[in-house]
C-alpha cells in the first residue's frame, strides 16, 4: 500500500494512492495524522483497505502531496554508511568528526523536525551564508510497533557542509529550515520483496550524481534499528534515513554545491521520485 499525506480543497488528510487517485482516509474511525495511523499497525491497514471501495477519491492532480509522515522523535540519520561514500567523505576535507574512514559502529545523528518539508517544496539554500549546501539522497525506514519495519520512504538529507565541519558534529549542519525533504509516499513493507535490491539515485538538474543499491549499506537496516534502540526509545512512525551513497557534491573537485534554481530529484524504484527545487 502506498500511503500519502495530502492537501486538497477540503484541507489536509491522509490517504492511500490508487493509480492516479487518492483514496481519502479522512474517516472518524481513523486518526488524521500518519504517525497515529502507523501506530495502529495491521488494524489500520485493514480499515484503509476496506475504505478503498467506499471512501471519496481525489484526482492526484487536484491534491498537493505533503511530507507523508512527521515522526514524534527527530529524524534519525546514519553517516558514512556506504563504503564508497565513507571514503569520499574522508577525503573531502569536511569530515572533522572522526578519524575512521569506515566506521566500526553506525554513526548516528538526527535532523530537527522543523527541517521537514514535502515533495515539491523549496529548500532554502539561499539562506546558507556559507554557500556549502549539499544533497544526500537516502532510503528511509518508517518504524512500526516494537521496532519493526512498517514501510519505506525517501529522505534528502540536505546539509550545510561548512557548519557540519565547523561544529565537529552533524546536527547543526543537517537541521536548517527546509533541509529535510521527505516523500513522496510511504510504501508499506509488504510491497518490497528485497529491500537490498532497491537503488538510490539522485539527479541534480537532470544529471545523475548518485546511483547505488541498498545492499551496499555498511550497516543494514536490522543493525541500525538494533543500535539506535539500545539507547533511544523508538516509537511507531519514527523515521531512520539509512545513509547516502557516493556522489555527493563534496565528492567532486572542486565541490559542486547547491545553488538557487537547482532541482534535486531522488528516485527509488517502488517508492517514486522526491523532487525539490532549491530556492
Amino acid at each position: 500500500m502506498k500511503l500519502v499525506t495530502f492537501e486538497s480543497v477540503s484541507g489536509a488528510a491522509i490517504g492511500l494512492l490508487d493509480g492516479g487517485e487518492i483514496v481519502s482516509l479522512a474517516d472518524p474511525a481513523l486518526p488524521s495524522a500518519m504517525v497515529d495511523f502507523v501506530a495502529l499497525g495491521e488494524e489500520g491497514l485493514q480499515r484503509a483497505e476496506a475504505l478503498r471501495r467506499t471512501a471519496p477519491r481525489i484526482p492526484l492532480a487536484e491534491a498537493a502531496l505533503l511530507a507523508p509522515i512527521r515522526p514524534r522523535n527527530n529524524v534519525m540519520c546514519v553517516g558514512k554508511n556506504y563504503h564508497e561514500h565513507a571514503r569520499e567523505f574522508a577525503g573531502s576535507g569536511f569530515d572533522a568528526s572522526a578519524k575512521q574512514t569506515v566506521p566500526d559502529a553506525p554513526v548516528i545523528f538526527t535532523k530537527a523536525l522543523s527541517a521537514i518539508v514535502g515533495p515539491g517544496d523549496g529548500v532554502r539554500v539561499s539562506d546558507d551564508a556559507t554557500a556549502t549546501s549539499d544533497y544526500e539522497g537516502e532510503l528511509a525506514v518508517v518504524l512500526g510497533a516494537g521496532g519493526s519495519v512498517y514501510g519505506y520512504t525517501i529522505v534528502n538529507d540536505v546539509t550545510i557542509r561548512d557548519l557540519q565541519k565547523r561544529h565537529v558534529q552533524f546536527f547543526i549542519g543537517k537541521s536548517a529550515y527546509t533541509y529535510c525533504p521527505i516523500g513522496p509516499v510511504l510504501v508499506t513493507a509488504d510491497e518490497v520483496d528485497d529491500v537490498g535490491l532497491l537503488r538510490v539515485q539522485t539527479r541534480i538538474n537532470g544529471e545523475l550524481r548518485q546511483d547505488a543499491p541498498v545492499k551496499d549499506l555498511i550497516f543494514d537496516i536490522p543493525q541500525l534499528i538494533s543500535s539506535i534502540s539500545r539507547a533511544v526509545r523508538l516509537e511507531p512512525g519514527d523515521v531512520i534515513a539509512t545513509g547516502t551513497p557516493a556522489g555527493v557534491g563534496i565528492g567532486f573537485d572542486p565541490p559542486r554545491f547547491l545553488a538557487p534554481g537547482d532541482v534535486m530529484e531522488v528516485t527509488i524504484d517502488g517508492i517514486g521520485t522526491l523532487t525539490n527545487p532549491c530556492t
